[in-house]
């Protein structure tokens, strides 16, 4: 099968494909491929989120301190990724580490939760920036962000670039300081050298304008 595989098998109605074509900080093997590949069921999801809620709530709206990112309606090839970037150590969070333990979730039920996940509503009451560089922080995301993240921080599931709008403003600082400084292993390489000139205020400003665009309708 090629051609990103059929458009990921018409991106998540059908089994969560793997992308044919994938750069290197992507590549598909081991437990992140496995997944894909699986059909997810929002049913079984349900049930595996319930490790999930004393950190990220019920509705996977995450905390508006930033403390924990707001997951609900978010690619679930961005959340398998993620998940599976953690387990196999190219991702540092070792809060999440006890609960993506191989026992005590398998490569089919992260599936499972992603696609649940990407389907809870997404709210609008996220934890907001002070307002002052939303100016500024579109200018820089026009230039150097929408082109992957979309236009309106809705992201891309085909290619992993998560959605950005109605995320938590502290959580959006903390991991853009993360990728510029090199903290963030599994960041995409490409975004590494974007943002890498950027000043703390820059960060600011452009964390301040993501946090305050409106979720996609869906």
């Amino acid at each position: 099968m090629n051609k990103f595989l059929t458009t990921m098998m018409v991106v998540l109605s059908l089994p969560l494909a793997a992308v044919a074509q994938t750069p290197a900080w992507n590549e598909l093997k081991g437990e992140l491929k496995a997944a894909l590949e699986s059909k997810g069921d929002p049913v079984r999801g349900e049930k595996a989120f319930d490790s999930c809620v004393g950190c990220h709530r019920k509705d996977a709206s995450g905390r508006t301190s930033g403390a924990y990112p707001r997951l609900s309606g978010q690619h679930a090839t961005v959340l398998i990724k993620q998940i599976a970037d953690i387990r196999a150590g190219r991702r540092s969070n070792p809060k999440m580490e006890p609960y993506l333990d191989d026992h005590a979730l398998t490569a089919f039920e992260i599936a499972d939760l992603a696609i649940y996940v990407q389907g809870l509503p997404i709210s609008s009451e996220n934890g907001k920036g002070p307002g002052t560089g939303v100016a500024a922080g579109r200018q820089i995301y026009d230039r150097d962000c929408a082109s992957c993240h979309g236009g309106k921080g809705e992201g891309n599931a085909e290619k992993f670039y998560p959605m950005v709008a109605a995320q938590h403003y502290n959580y959006l600082l903390r991991e853009l300081k993360f990728i510029r400084d090199g903290d963030r292993r599994n960041a995409n390489p490409d975004m590494v050298k974007a943002i890498k000139p950027y000043s703390t205020a820059d960060l600011e400003a452009l964390a301040d304008y993501m946090a305050q665009l409106a979720p996609p309708k869906k």
